[in-house]
């Protein structure tokens, strides 16, 4: 999920910054330091937006840098559990597919493609036995985020579509029409059997 987070941080400000006006020395230091950072506190950190407030400067013994109290915001995007995402599947494994999400890439099992057997074709796709679906490199999808770790660092994304709503996009609207023709037609003649 995307958010706008208001941050306050003393920021150390190298000494190769000191030439430029504050604003512009913290400026730099801060997309330095945050910009295209993880943690899992704040999450990714896309950019700086602004820049609030400056306060004065303070020199620590035996470090050469200036340290500045600053409050910012930075917009971020932070993965939340059963958070719905939209991605395009990015590379096809043995055991999976990774979406990228724009942000980052999110790991989809095999067994959390579609509710059929799954097999890795000798082409690179996934493919569904009996419902004769496939995902391959670049088709576009709908998932849930099912489990999130930041064990080493970047946080690892596990996803599913093997729920209602989810799935590669021609799915979800072959599944809408679907839905929407049996709606239309008069009660008693759906899927029954003349006599």
């Amino acid at each position: 999920m995307f958010y706008l987070a208001n941050i306050e941080d003393y920021v150390r400000v190298e000494p190769r910054h000191f030439g430029l006006a504050t604003k512009d020395a913290v400026e730099k230091q801060l997309n330095e330091s945050y910009v295209d950072s993880v943690s899992k506190d704040l999450g990714y950190v896309i950019t700086i937006v602004e820049i609030e407030d400056i306060g004065e400067g303070i020199i620590i013994p035996g470090d050469g840098a200036t340290y500045y109290n600053s409050k910012f915001r930075a917009l971020i995007w932070k993965p939340e559990l059963h958070e719905l995402v939209y991605g395009t599947i990015a590379e096809i494994t043995n055991f999976g597919a990774f979406i990228d999400l724009g942000v980052m890439q999110g790991m989809i099992h095999i067994s959390q493609t579609m509710d059929d057997y799954v097999s890795v074709s000798k082409t690179g796709t996934l493919s569904g036995k009996a419902s004769k679906r496939s995902l391959s490199i670049g088709d576009n999808c709908m998932a849930r985020i099912v489990a999130i770790s930041y064990k080493l660092g970047e946080p690892k994304i596990g996803l599913t579509m093997r729920q209602p709503g989810l799935g590669k996009l021609e799915w979800i609207d072959e599944k809408k029409k679907k839905v929407e023709k049996e709606s239309k037609e008069p009660k008693g003649k759906k899927g029954g059997k003349k006599k």
